[in-house]
Formats: structure tokens, sequence, C-alpha cells
């Protein structure tokens, strides 16, 4: 829910300090908007995700018995739930393979990969493309998989090829080439000596 429009580094320090503060349904509803507010700070659109936390928790104690709803249509009436995050929630919570969570990292590594038979405008045209080949069994490891690569190797700009293991199988890495104005780093120099 606090992933939209927010860095990966900001959403996990906002969620290491609300799993402090005691990441419950009651709990949240007993916490000011104004404490919650700085608890998730600077996360994008932050005040509007207090009260998206707020109302979410509410109907989660009124409908769910404090618990999360158990199908993808259920979870993405929850304010500030979409497709992507009610795929991801399905898979790690119930353990049910229903979709593939599409986030921005898996959209441009499939995209470069060609792992779409055309080209994908959006999230849910990549998930739709990818659940039409992948078989169901990974579906819910290529999300955790591609995420960690697109944040350390395969960034939106300036990815890593160099440094990438799948470089000869990547459209974009086979065309790589070293920059002869960048010097190798001293800690890089230093592991090849």
């Amino acid at each position: 829910m606090l992933s939209s429009q927010t860095k990966d580094e900001v959403n996990f320090v906002a969620m290491s300090r609300l799993r402090k503060h005691g990441l419950t349904v009651q709990n949240v509803l007993d916490t000011s908007d104004e404490r919650l507010g700085e608890l998730i700070y600077p996360v994008g659109f932050w005040k509007r995700e207090v009260c998206y936390i707020k109302e979410t928790c509410q109907v989660l104690k009124d409908k769910y018995n404090s618990d999360i709803p158990q199908t993808v249509d259920e979870l993405c009436k929850l304010k500030g739930v979409g497709p992507k995050m009610a795929y991801i929630c399905m898979n790690v919570a119930w353990g049910k393979p229903t979709g593939i969570g599409v986030d921005t990292h898996v959209h441009r590594i499939c995209g470069r990969l060609g792992w779409t038979e055309k080209e994908c405008n959006n999230p849910e045209a990549t998930r739709k493309a990818l659940e039409s080949w992948l078989p169901i069994d990974k579906w819910i490891e290529i999300n955790w998989l591609l995420v960690g690569f697109g944040q350390q190797i395969c960034l939106p700009v300036g990815p890593r090829c160099g440094e990438c293991f799948n470089r000869d199988l990547c459209p974009v890495g086979s065309k790589w080439t070293p920059s002869p104005k960048k010097k190798s780093s001293p800690t890089k120099r230093t592991l090849k000596e």
C-alpha cells in the first residue's frame, strides 16, 4: 500500500518504523493520524496514505475479523490496494499463485529481456503477457527475483550491464560495451588483483 510512488528504500524505512510501533489492525486504529503520518513520512502522498491505512484497518476489523481478504477482488476493494499488491498479497499471505505482481522493476526488466511479445505500455499488460507463458509454479517467485535484480543491477537509468550475469541473454546487455571514459574503481581494481 505504501509502495506506490515511493522509492523502495523509503518504503523499507517506513515499514520498519511501523513494525516497531506495532503493526496490528487495532494498534493502527488506536494510533493518531498525526503519529501515523510521522511513522510513514516521507512516503509519497503520506497524508493520503494515512487515511487509506486507517480506512483499510477499519474494514479489516469490521469485515474480516482483523485479517485480510482471501481473494484478489476483495483485496482490490480496499483503498490504496491495486492488482499488483493484491497478487503479491495472495502469493505471500495465502501461498496462492493467482497472478503475478508486476511493479516498475518487473515491468522494466521484462521489457528489456523481450519477455513480452509486443510492447507492453503498463504493468497490467506485462502481467497478462507473462502469465500467458510463464509456468504458474514460477508466478510467486518471479516478482521477488526481478525486484531485487532491478534494485541492484538492472537499474532504470544506467543499468549495470557490465556486472550482469545475464548480459549475453539480454538484448540490451548484449549490446553493452565498457565506457572508455570510466575508470575502474579502487575497490574493483583491488578485487581483480
